[in-house]
């Protein structure tokens, strides 16, 4: 049906309605409220804002009492999306708010290194004090200061002076 991109944003959709809403988790992880409320529910969520085949999908979800795994349905969607696009996912996280260049170097690098598109999110810690960490398909590269000195405190603890007689 060519809908795939879009079946994906609803997916996104329904992904973020289920992590902000925790009350709409427990209501669909409720077995004594009926199938016939809680597609209601969802009806009057997402009847406006999907498209017909995801409403059909999300009906059919509920029909099947597995409306309680609503959010891990719609990441798997979202994740097989993704390797059908070529696409994967970096998490890039920084000290300070990163500015332009520094995201599509990160673009530039994981890209040239999985050959495939990257879909970057940011984060700001400033626990890590400086630096930066990459994460990507099951891959860290961390250059974050906080590590640094948590490697030089580890073998400054080593007396490598000491006789080991």
């Amino acid at each position: 049906m060519n809908q795939l991109d879009a079946v994906c944003d609803d997916m996104r959709l329904v992904n973020a309605v289920c992590a902000e809403n925790h009350l709409l988790v427990t209501v669909f992880a409720n077995p004594v409220i009926p199938e016939g409320k809680k597609f209601a529910i969802v009806k009057d969520l997402f009847e406006d804002k999907v498209t017909k085949v995801s409403m059909l999908f999300l009906r059919f979800v509920v029909r099947k009492r597995r409306s309680v795994n609503l959010k891990g349905i719609s990441n798997a969607f979202i994740e097989l999306y993704r390797n059908e696009k070529g696409i994967v996912l970096s998490h890039f996280v920084t000290a300070s708010e990163p500015d332009d260049a520094s995201k599509v170097a990160v673009q530039k690098v994981v890209g040239d290194y999985t050959h495939k598109t990257v879909e970057l999110t940011t984060q700001v810690d400033p626990s890590i004090i400086g630096g930066f960490s990459v994460s990507f398909d099951g891959n860290m590269y961390d250059a974050r200061i906080s590590s640094q000195i948590a490697k030089l405190r580890k073998e400054f603890s080593k007396n490598v002076y000491e006789s080991k007689l």
